[in-house]
């Protein structure tokens, strides 16, 4: 993807809209643009804008990190502008609470000026004030799917002068088992609308969605789903199991890991590596679906203000954390798939900066890094930390110590054993809501 012949690329594109002064955009959402800091439109947004403005069902295929939540509520306050204000005009369907929540952030600042209200709907919290937004007037909803349905079967909703909806990270919610819902919410909106399907790979059944739910779409592609973002450095760290939270430990007293996130496969695991690291001095936030939405907000923030130097996440922050300067992403264990080590290391390099994403490679953990390699087309280099003791044995029994591993083979660290039956959950079958 970086080679020079494929660098020069995007020019072409930028003589019919090369900069936001160039896009069918009213000065009013430009004061917005100005105020988000946009300098000049990402790819996504120069191919995506003008075609969703101009009334056009739309794919887009985008990893995240390439500006695609502004390529759809950009057009999405364009069209409102004149719209009557008091009804529920757009929806915007997403998969998490994350992801709603920074939606809604991006609309508060981009739309400041243009008189429309939005409201966010996510699961976690009181349906109250969520209820009183909906039945205030807003004119833009962004909800997840579960929640959104609960207010629905309460009679309070009127969807009947939807024009625009917008179905973001459309994969995510196939992952999430979200897409019955989502046919459930389609069918209650009126068949003549605009529809924005945005989603970083395309399956069959998202193919598929498209295919009944949008008319005529017109297709934009940034870059290749199978490539990690430019910017990336990828390195793995082979490790014995029971060794990799003291290799992590080593890591972190490098003082330039100065915004570190690191992913675990399970929330329980997340949670016992965040007390290992918080136990060894360090700032830590976690993030999974267990936390509340408070706990949630509150990690995210403390992280993206400095406050936490390390955050621990599950897979489910791999898509809903926008943090500008994250230095390192760091694979504490390997995730299932490879295209979830495409969205985990997207979190840093964005924007077109570079970034660290170091995987701690266990010996059951090889086939893995095998399919992520053959996944993005290259080999990910292999280094051992000089003067760390890789040899050392396991930690002695503990009066819980059964001797037993995980179905990966994992150990945990000293202190922290769980009994065989509760760390069995930590293997492949884990929950799906992570």
């Amino acid at each position: 993807m970086s080679t020079s012949k494929e660098e020069p690329a995007p020019e072409p594109k930028k003589s019919s809209a090369g900069t936001f002064e160039e896009m069918p955009l009213h000065p009013t959402l430009r004061r917005g643009i100005a105020e988000m800091g946009y300098l000049e439109p990402t790819p996504i947004q120069r191919d995506a804008i003008p075609a969703a403005v101009g009334g056009r069902d739309l794919i887009g295929t985008a990893q995240t990190g390439t500006g695609k939540t502004a390529a759809f509520l950009l057009p999405i306050l364009e069209r409102l502008l004149s719209a009557p204000r008091g009804r529920i005009h757009a929806l915007v369907l997403t998969p998490t609470r994350e992801l709603a929540l920074q939606a809604l952030g991006f609309l508060q600042v981009l739309g400041r000026h243009a008189g429309l209200r939005s409201v966010a709907v996510y699961g976690g919290v009181g349906m109250g004030d969520q209820e009183r937004g909906l039945r205030g007037g807003a004119e833009i909803i962004v909800a997840t799917p579960g929640r959104l349905l609960d207010h629905m079967s309460r009679g309070y909703v009127n969807f009947r002068e939807v024009e625009i909806l917008v179905l973001d990270e459309a994969d995510r919610m196939l992952d999430m088992g979200f897409l019955p819902d989502v046919r459930r919410i389609l069918r209650e909106l009126p068949p003549r609308r605009q529809t924005l399907l945005f989603s970083a790979t395309m399956p069959p059944p998202v193919l598929q969605l498209a295919r009944e739910f949008l008319r005529d779409p017109k297709s934009v592609k940034v870059g290749e789903t199978t490539a990690a973002a430019v910017g990336v450095s990828h390195l793995a760290l082979p490790v014995p199991a029971h060794r990799k939270t003291d290799l992590l430990t080593t890591l972190l007293e490098d003082q330039t890991m100065t915004s570190v996130l690191v992913f675990t496969r399970t929330k329980h695991r997340a949670d016992r590596l965040a007390r290992q690291l918080q136990h060894s001095g360090f700032d830590v936030g976690v993030i999974h679906g267990n936390r509340s939405q408070n706990q949630r907000v509150q990690a995210l923030e403390r992280f993206r203000e400095g406050h936490h130097r390390i955050l621990v996440a599950t897979d489910i922050a791999a898509r809903g954390i926008d943090v500008e300067g994250v230095s390192h992403v760091v694979n504490y264990d390997l995730p299932d798939v490879p295209e979830a080590y495409i969205h985990r290391v997207g979190r840093t390099a964005r924007a077109s900066r570079q970034g660290d994403a170091y995987s701690l490679v266990s010996p059951e953990e090889e086939p893995d890094l095998v399919r992520i390699e053959r996944h993005l087309g290259l080999a990910i280099p292999k280094s051992r930390l000089p003067g760390f003791d890789y040899s050392r044995p396991p930690p002695a029994a503990s009066p819980n110590y059964t001797g037993r591993q995980d179905r990966r083979g994992r150990e945990p660290s000293r202190g922290s054993y769980r009994p065989a039956r509760q760390f069995r959950r930590g293997g492949r079958s884990g929950s799906s809501h992570r």
